[in-house]
């Protein structure tokens, strides 16, 4: 189907949502350090490697996203910026907060949570004409209710709101962080103002190539047919997309994945590690971490696979992340019992270890994920070990309201001098009764 010319006309089928946090972990400190509303603030990656997260105040001063930390060390040093270490349980917390928010202002189901920061929204119990005091009344709940400013872009597909999100996020004073196209004259200028690498589903590599056909923006893209975007962008995928920019919805809302088909727990080292014992402790301890994820969906594994990465040469001039070394197994029955999970695992461990190598991450992955009540049961198995649910269970149970692993098993280790660093990491101030953030 070619490209139809827009007219100013008003879409009259349902709109669709995108609810995006203003840099999200950025926010999250700010909201317990009101002193930092106005000053540049960065968050940065596992080990304090990278910048993965800049207030607008540092992108001003010209802090390169993802750039690496000690290089913008000088930089951050001369314009006073805040630095902070990641604190996952505090945006965790924070993004539980938010989704929450959207759902009670919704009806049931219209929400569905795309990121630790993201979620789509289905408008179509909103009228046409009220879909900008609506957006803007959200975005103000939310803001009054957590503390987390959002923009809020609002169109007739999912592609073409992240569009107007985008948009929104750019001109925060212009558009009052929401942009609806709710006509389709509104979608054009939209669309030509977009380059085609920030289209959503243009990834670098397309990008390149979409650019050497002669297309630069996002309007050059809804030109082509659906039957080109077939062609040269991936089959239905680009068939999809295109549909999209045109205002024709082809992503539905999804609904949340209660039920995972595979859990991974895995983490960079806090320094290289070179020792056995300590890549045992790590296995073992991720391992724990993935079994309690699996009970909580009451489920039960019956191939776990096992991983490490070794350090690259120095010497190297260009980074790259590095072949990983791997491993699985089948087990003799689908369980969830931590230690019946963390035997094998170390087991891989030790024949994946080479000996005089630094290796710098590690994980786990559980598959093979059957419900849990559904595993036969053993008539010849002792009746003592048939208690190991009812142990996993207070064990979970005590651990999440303790919290810090107050029970694990000994393999995971003591000392534990292979954790992730975090060197700057702010108080979990939502999670911790001893890291309540303190009036003064």
């Amino acid at each position: 189907m070619p490209f139809i010319p827009w007219a100013e006309a008003v879409y009259t089928f349902y709109m669709k949502a995108i609810v995006d946090c203003n840099s999200f972990y950025c926010s999250c400190e700010r909201l317990f350090e009101p002193q930092l509303k106005t000053r540049p603030v960065v968050v940065l990656s596992n080990n304090d490697g990278c910048i993965i997260s800049r207030s607008d105040e540092a992108k001003e001063i010209g802090v390169d996203m993802a750039g690496p930390y000690f290089k913008a060390k000088p930089l951050i040093a001369k314009h006073n910026v805040a630095a902070f270490s990641s604190n996952y349980h505090l945006y965790g917390d924070l993004s539980w907060r938010v989704m929450e928010t959207l759902r009670t202002q919704l009806p049931p189901g219209c929400v569905e949570v795309y990121s630790v920061d993201e979620a789509f929204l289905n408008l179509e119990h909103i009228p046409l004409m009220q879909l900008s005091q609506a957006a803007m009344q959200l975005r103000e709940t939310v803001e009054q209710w957590t503390g987390i400013a959002v923009s809020i872009g609002v169109a007739p597909t999912k592609v073409l709101s992240k569009i107007a999100n985008r948009l929104a996020k750019k001109h925060k004073q212009a558009t009052n962080c929401v942009l609806v196209l709710d006509t389709k004259r509104k979608t054009e200028q939209a669309l030509q103002k977009t380059p085609i690498e920030d289209v959503w589903g243009i990834g670098y590599r397309h990008a390149v190539k979409l650019r050497g056909l002669g297309i630069e923006t996002a309007y050059d893209l809804a030109r082509q047919g659906p039957a080109w975007g077939s062609r040269f962008l991936g089959g239905v995928t680009g068939e999809r997309l295109l549909r999209e920019l045109n205002g024709m919805p082809s992503i539905e809302m999804e609904d949340p994945l209660v039920n995972k088909k595979m859990i991974a727990t895995t983490r960079m080292f806090g320094s290289p590690v070179s020792r056995l014992c300590d890549i045992r402790e790590a296995i073992a301890t991720y391992t724990s971490r993935a079994a309690e994820k699996l009970r909580r969906q009451r489920g039960a594994a019956s191939i776990i696979s096992v991983f490490i990465v070794p350090k690259e040469d120095s010497h190297q001039t260009t980074f790259r992340h590095g072949p990983s070394i791997s491993s699985y197994t089948s087990l003799p029955a689908a369980t969830s019992i931590t230690n019946e999970l963390i035997k094998p695992a170390v087991s891989l461990a030790d024949r994946l270890y080479e000996e005089g190598k630094l290796y710098k991450k590690a994980g786990v992955m559980l598959s093979g994920i059957v419900p849990d009540h559904s595993i036969q049961g053993n008539l010849f198995r002792p009746a003592t070990d048939s208690n190991a649910r009812m142990l996993m269970s207070m064990m979970d149970n005590i651990n999440f309201a303790m919290r810090d692993d107050v029970l694990k098993f000994a393999a995971s280790g003591t000392e534990r001098n292979w954790k992730m660093r975090q060197d700057l990491r702010s108080p979990r101030y939502t999670t911790r009764w001893e890291e309540l953030c303190q009036a003064k």
